[in-house]
């Protein structure tokens, strides 16, 4: 069966700019989360992504570190680290949960408010501008899909599993297709996939799986 319209694979350029607002106190990093823009918060939650291919423990955030390594309250640090990503369908949820994190630790230890360290050791806040592009790959066909799927960097998987749900609040681009080719099975498998339990490789590998075995059915 043929889709309404062919997967286009996209791929995306992040150019990374500083925003100029620094936190040196929890007080200063819960404000300014509550108001930095959503590129912001994706920047800090996401980068690591990419960055540390090889590694597969429980995501890391920036906030997490910088509270665990530069305040030394380990306690809270786990606390952020441990907000489920999975479980926010954009930046504003996503937002929502880092902050009532930090607000409820605030609530209980005020004084951690106004503690600060130096200002050689501030948060600096950083916006990650995204400039998506077309590849040459597309797919009509989950065999076509396959086959592109295999081809494409690992940029074009990040930006149709974390972007588009997240930044786009879309879904994931692979489900919603699958569901559009008449695929629902396969498409619901791939939606609840946890992203953030894998490598890039590794969740391509994943998806490769899921689709070569759907194939190897004879998919009407």
């Amino acid at each position: 069966m043929s889709a309404p319209a062919p997967f286009q694979f996209s791929t995306r350029l992040t150019l990374r700019e500083a925003t100029g607002l620094q936190a040196v106190s929890l007080g200063q990093l819960l404000r300014h989360l509550k108001t930095v823009p959503g590129s912001v918060v994706f920047h800090h939650t996401h980068h690591y992504l990419q960055q540390h291919q090889s590694l597969t423990p429980e995501p890391p955030n920036d906030f997490a570190y910088w509270v665990t390594e530069v305040l030394g309250d380990k306690v809270l640090g786990e606390q952020l680290a441990s907000v489920d990503t999975v479980q926010c369908p954009s930046i504003r949820a996503l937002r929502d949960q880092l902050a009532a994190t930090l607000e409820r630790a605030l609530r209980a230890r005020p004084l951690l408010r106004s503690q600060a360290v130096p200002a050689d050791e501030a948060f600096h806040f950083i916006k990650a501008v995204s400039v998506v592009l077309p590849t040459p790959y597309h797919a009509a066909t989950l065999p076509e899909f396959l086959e592109a799927l295999q081809g494409v960097t690992i940029d074009s998987l990040y930006f149709h599993v974390f972007e588009a749900r997240l930044r786009l609040e879309r879904g994931n681009d692979f489900a919603r297709w699958f569901e559009a080719l008449g695929e629902p099975a396969l498409a619901r498998k791939v939606a609840a996939l946890d992203p953030y339990t894998h490598t890039m490789e590794e969740l391509r590998q994943t998806i490769v799986t899921l689709v070569r075995r759907r194939v190897g059915e004879g998919h009407p």
